[in-house]
C-alpha cells in the first residue's frame, strides 16, 4: 500500500470533528468570516473536482479541518493550510500527525503570502474562503495566474455570479473583467446556507478557474484595475462619458470602441486595449 493511501487510511479512522469539537474551544469567529463546512459529502464533491494526483493544493482558512480531511481521503499528496486563527492551528494537530507529512499548517495571513512562490508546481489553491477577503485574495492570485493550475474557491452565489459573468450579462462588471481575462471560469454548483456551521445568510458557490496559458489580450493588471474602476463605477453612463477626462469619445473612436455603449457591453480584449492605450497616464 502506498503512502498516501496510508494516509487516507488514517485520516479515515479519526473520530468525527465535531466529536474534537467538543474538547476544544473552537467555535466560529465573525471577525475572522469563519462558517465552518462539515458536510462530508460536499467537502468530497470539491475535492473531487481537482486533479489531487501531483504538486502543492492550498487550503486558505482550514478551520476545524473538514475540506482538510477530503483533501486527504481524496489523495492530496501535499496539502499546505493557511491559517490565520492560532486556535485552530492547536485543533488541527491531530490531523497533522495523521497525514504522515502530506499536510503543512503555516500560521499566517493568506492576503500578505506569496503561494506562487511556495510549494511545488503544479499548485492549486481550494478552499472555503473566508466571505470579508475573498475578492481581495482572488485579484492577486489572478496578478500570479501563471504559477497555478486551478483554483477551486467558495465565494458568495452573488461574486460567483459577478466572477463568471460575461459580457452584456446583469452581474458582468470590473471583477469578471479581471477573472475572465486570466482565466476560464465556470460556476459548478451551490452550496446551501445550512450546510454551514454558523449558517450564513447566502447561498454560497463552487467556481473553478483554470488559469489561461496567456492573458486574452496584454495589458498591465494594475492599469486593467483602474480602467474597469473607472468604467463600472458608473454603469449606467456612456463610455465617453466615464472615460471624459482621458480623451473621452475621441480616445474610444481612435480604438474602434462605440462611445455610446455602456461598461457591460464593452468586451474584455477591448478593456485590455484601453488599459494599453491609457497605462502612460496612470
Amino acid at each position: 500500500m502506498c503512502i498516501m493511501n496510508k494516509t487516507a487510511e488514517k485520516v479515515s479512522q479519526l473520530p468525527s470533528i465535531r466529536s474534537f469539537m467538543q474538547q476544544a474551544d473552537l467555535t466560529a469567529k465573525k471577525s475572522l468570516g469563519q462558517n465552518f463546512l462539515f458536510d462530508l459529502n460536499l467537502t468530497g464533491q470539491i475535492a473531487a473536482a481537482a486533479d489531487l494526483s501531483e504538486g502543492t493544493v492550498f487550503e486558505i482558512g482550514p478551520g476545524p479541518g473538514g475540506l482538510t480531511r477530503a483533501l486527504l481521503l481524496a489523495g492530496a499528496q501535499r496539502v499546505i493550510a493557511i491559517e490565520k486563527d492560532r486556535r485552530a492551528i492547536t485543533f488541527l494537530d491531530h490531523l497533522v500527525r495523521a497525514s504522515d507529512g502530506a499536510l503543512e499548517l503555516i500560521e499566517g495571513d493568506a492576503l500578505t503570502l506569496p503561494l506562487w512562490d511556495i510549494g511545488q508546481a503544479p499548485r492549486q489553491i481550494i478552499a472555503n474562503l473566508p466571505y470579508n477577503i475573498a475578492t481581495p485574495l482572488l485579484i492577486s492570485w489572478l496578478s500570479h495566474a501563471e504559477a497555478f493550475s486551478s483554483m477551486i474557491l467558495m465565494f458568495q452565489r452573488e461574486v460567483a455570479e459577478r466572477i463568471t459573468a460575461l459580457p452584456g450579462d446583469t452581474h458582468f462588471g470590473r471583477l469578471a473583467v479581471l477573472a475572465n481575462w486570466r482565466a476560464e471560469t465556470e460556476i459548478l454548483f451551490d452550496v446551501p446556507a445550512e450546510a454551514f456551521t454558523p449558517p450564513p445568510k447566502v447561498t454560497s458557490s463552487i467556481v473553478r478557474l483554470i488559469p489561461r496559458n496567456m492573458p486574452l489580450y496584454p495589458c498591465n493588471q494594475a492599469t486593467l484595475e483602474k480602467v474597469t474602476q473607472i468604467a463600472f463605477s458608473q454603469r449606467r453612463k456612456m463610455l465617453r462619458a466615464s472615460f471624459k477626462p482621458y480623451g473621452g469619445e475621441a480616445l474610444l473612436e481612435s480604438l474602434d470602441i462605440n462611445p455610446q455603449l455602456r461598461p457591460q457591453e464593452l468586451d474584455i480584449v477591448d478593456f485590455c486595449r484601453l488599459a494599453e492605450r491609457l497605462e502612460p497616464q496612470f
